[in-house]
């Protein structure tokens, strides 16, 4: 049985790519079911209302692998 959810783009940081449908690879800020908001890389529908399997990233793991980006 499918578990609802909730979810709020609390600040949209960057679109990386769109395909031609319209899906948009993007990297922001979301609180998933009212939690503190964590940093979020996934695709996501034009409206929003649709999104594709990602990865999301406390901070402390956004400081390491913005450093380990960095030092590349």
């Amino acid at each position: 049985m499918a578990q609802d959810f909730s979810y709020e783009i609390v600040e949209e940081i960057a679109v990386l790519s769109e395909n031609t449908q319209g899906w948009r690879k993007e990297f922001n800020l979301v609180s998933w079911n009212g939690r503190p908001p964590k940093f979020d890389l996934r695709d996501w529908s034009a409206d929003h209302e649709k999104m594709g399997k990602g990865i999301t990233l406390t901070n402390e793991e956004f400081e390491i692998l913005s450093k380990a980006i960095k030092s590349m």
